[in-house]
């Protein structure tokens, strides 16, 4: 097998090929700063729904913590530098949470969900940080009059709208990742053992750190917003309808507003790690 199998060599499927890079690897092992790249939009939109529903996604270790707000975002990011120049859109869903292990105690917000248009930073994010990515047509929103409207499909099935309006510019003040009273996005970490169904081969908690970024906002609005999951059918969507269902499932029992963010820099999220 071609290369040297030690950090910071960073290795996924097919191994045989020596070392990949990635986020956290580029040509010839040099890593990315993130301060010029990415540039980011983020239109997110939250509500307030019923906690017994949002429990049902925690995993173990994992309670709700605080208002059962959920927070609905999409991201269209370029000028992504690990990609060569080339960009794509996430959409992800998060509630606030708080993870209590034998060790690590954790709060943030916890991601349930990351779709993707891309397949290189969905197996990235899956199988080097336990992000729980998963593919998705997210193109960019249409804007008219103010209105920002982002939708997602899979394969030419549209399940969301979401809409942001009545937005208002607010003065900018410190980085994008100024929040102090978190300590950064949770995840759970999930791979199946081979041939054992049902079985995990890993499982544990992950908690993406908040800070050590070099992400600077040079434009916030906020406003009203409306987020709209579509009903599917498993011949909708074969592998993803039970997600779909399970976010058109809860009940939106009031706004909690609408954002309009613009980002450049970032991090390469190296400093991932897991919760015990």
């Amino acid at each position: 097998m071609a290369g040297n199998r030690k950090a910071p060599n960073m290795y996924r499927m097919p191994i045989h090929f020596g070392p990949r890079t990635g986020p956290r690897r580029g040509p010839d092992g040099r890593t990315f700063d993130g301060v010029d790249s990415p540039k980011s939009t983020s239109i997110s939109v939250s509500f307030i729904t019923d906690p017994e529903k949002l429990e049902r996604f925690l995993p173990e270790g994992f309670s709700l913590a605080g208002e059962p707000v959920v927070t609905v975002t999409a991201s269209y990011m370029t000028e992504i530098e690990w990609l060569a120049g080339r960009g794509y859109n996430t959409l992800g869903v998060t509630f606030p949470a708080i993870f209590q292990g034998e060790q690590d105690t954790a709060r943030g917000p916890f991601l349930t969900v990351l779709w993707e248009n891309l397949t290189d930073p969905i197996i990235t994010g899956r199988e080097e940080l336990g992000f729980s990515k998963i593919y998705c047509e997210l193109p960019e929103p249409n804007v008219l009059s103010g209105e920002h409207h982002a939708t997602a499909s899979w394969m030419g099935f549209r399940f969301l709208n979401l809409k942001a309006f009545n937005l208002t510019e607010q003065e900018l003040g410190g980085t994008s990742n100024s929040v102090s009273n978190i300590d950064g996005l949770l995840h759970y970490k999930y791979m199946p053992r081979t041939g054992e169904w049902g079985t995990a081969d890993i499982e544990y908690a992950c908690l993406t750190p908040a800070g050590n970024s070099n992400a600077i906002t040079k434009y916030r609005a906020v406003g009203d917003g409306s987020v709209a999951f579509h009903q599917a059918r498993w011949e909708d969507v074969p592998t993803q309808y039970n997600i779909i269902n399970a976010f058109y499932d809860l009940d939106i029992l009031e706004y909690r507003g609408s954002s309009l963010t613009r980002t450049i820099g970032g991090k390469d999220l190296s400093d991932q790690r897991i919760l015990r």
